[in-house]
């Protein structure tokens, strides 16, 4: 009799320990990319992307010019020309494509690399005002949906305002939506 009355304590006071951690808890959610989106440094980081992206668009469809205008020529001689000469100029063109070909995969790799240059200074003022936010309204667990997927929140309360919070960290004002028309 006694040993369950320890067991049933134990229990009680695990119980208790739940509850008084449950009411600590406190959980933010946000979304980090409405919150880029917002920054001002955004409008200019857009802007250099396209001009970087116009750079090597052009770049590409120069050497792609110059490309066509070999096969071209290629086709105009080569009913004058011997085997052997038809034979290393297509493996010639052959290595030209391929060339064309890796410079254009270079050419995305480096606007990836220059889109997560620009934007890691931004993600990281982000993030810090996330993490001050956090700090100062006493929340234990904040969570941020991301690009195209449900969040991993599965529940939080609608006058949560975590997004506002670190708008105003921020010196930005959460956007009004627009009136209904009807």
């Amino acid at each position: 009799m006694m040993k369950a009355k320890v067991i049933l304590s134990a229990i009680a006071m695990l119980c208790v320990g739940f509850v008084a951690q449950a009411q600590e808890l406190k959980i933010g959610y946000t979304n980090v990319e409405f919150i880029m989106d917002l920054m001002p440094e955004m409008e200019q980081i857009g802007a250099d992307l396209q001009d970087y992206q116009a750079q090597l668009q052009a770049s590409i469809q120069t050497k792609a010019s110059d490309f066509e205008r070999q096969v071209q020529s290629y086709q105009q001689a080569a009913a004058t020309m011997t085997e052997e000469a038809r034979a290393a100029k297509e493996q010639e063109l052959g290595k030209l494509q391929q060339d064309l070909q890796k410079y254009d995969q270079d050419a995305s790799t480096s606007y990836q690399r220059k889109l997560q240059e620009l934007l890691e200074p931004v993600q990281t003022k982000v993030i810090n005002a996330i993490n001050a936010v956090a700090a100062e309204n006493n929340y234990t667990h904040v969570f941020a949906e991301t690009a195209g997927q449900a969040p991993i929140l599965l529940y939080t309360k609608e006058e949560d305002k975590f997004t506002e919070l670190v708008l105003a960290k921020l010196g930005l004002q959460m956007p009004t939506p627009p009136a209904d028309q009807n």
